[in-house]
C-alpha cells in the first residue's frame, strides 16, 4: 500500500512541477536561462520538486526500511516544508493572485493537494517516536539557505519570487523581521507535527 500511494503522490507531484514550468515558459517575459533561474527561485518549487522525488524513491525503494530515504525525521521535515508552503499561500498570496484555467489547477495542486497528500502520508508511515526535537534545527537548514540564496540572487538580478521577501519594495530590515516570523512559525509547525505524532504513537 504504501509504494502504491508514494507512485500516485509522485504522479501528480511531477504533473503539477512539470506542467507549471511549461506554463511559465509559454508566459515568460526574460529570456530562457533567467526564466529557468526564476522558476527554481520559489520555494513553491523547489519545495515540491522534493516532494516528488521523495515519493518516487519511495515507490522505487526495494526495502521500504532503506535508509536514507526511510529514515526517521525525512519525511517529517518534508511535511514541515510543504506545510509552510500551503500555509504562506493560503493566507498571504492567494488574495494577490488570482490564476485561471490550467494554471489554477496546478495552482491548487501545488499549493493545496499535494500538502494535504503528504499530511495523510505522513500520518500513516512516519515513525514519528523514533525523532527527536533536536533534530528540527537540522531540518531549519534547508530554509535557511534558501533565504541566502534569494538574497544574493535578488542583488544581482532584482528579482524576488515572494512580496514579503522582496528587499528592493520593503527593504532589508522587513525582509529579514518577515523571514524571522516565518522561521518561527517553521519552528512551532516542526515542533507540533512532533508533538501530535508521538501523542498519536503514545494511545
Amino acid at each position: 500500500m504504501k509504494k502504491k500511494l508514494a507512485v500516485f503522490f509522485a504522479l501528480i507531484g511531477w504533473f503539477a512541477v512539470i506542467t507549471q514550468f511549461i506554463l511559465m515558459l509559454e508566459n515568460r517575459v526574460t529570456s530562457l536561462p533567467e526564466t529557468v533561474i526564476r522558476f527554481f527561485s520559489f520555494f513553491t518549487i523547489l519545495t515540491n520538486t522534493l516532494v516528488a522525488i521523495y515519493f518516487t524513491l519511495v515507490s522505487i525503494a526495494k526495502n521500504q526500511e532503506s535508509k536514507p530515504i526511510n529514515a526517521p525525521g525525512i519525511l517529517t521535515a518534508i511535511t514541515v516544508y510543504i506545510i509552510i508552503v500551503g500555509l504562506v499561500y493560503q493566507l498571504v498570496l492567494r488574495q494577490v493572485w488570482d490564476p485561471q484555467g490550467l494554471q489554477m489547477i496546478v495552482d491548487e495542486l501545488l499549493h493545496t493537494v499535494i500538502p494535504i497528500l503528504v499530511i495523510i502520508f505522513w500520518s500513516i508511515y512516519e515513525r514519528t517516536k523514533s525523532i527527536n526535537y533536536s533534530q528540527i534545527l537540522k531540518w531549519a537548514i534547508y530554509p535557511l539557505t534558501y533565504l541566502l540564496y534569494v538574497l544574493i540572487l535578488g542583488s544581482f538580478s532584482n528579482f524576488y519570487p515572494y512580496p514579503f521577501i522582496d528587499v528592493a519594495t520593503i527593504g532589508m530590515t522587513k525582509t529579514l523581521l518577515n523571514s524571522t516570523v516565518l522561521l518561527l512559525i517553521f519552528l512551532m509547525i516542526s515542533a507540533f507535527l512532533l508533538m501530535v505524532g508521538k501523542s498519536i504513537i503514545k494511545r
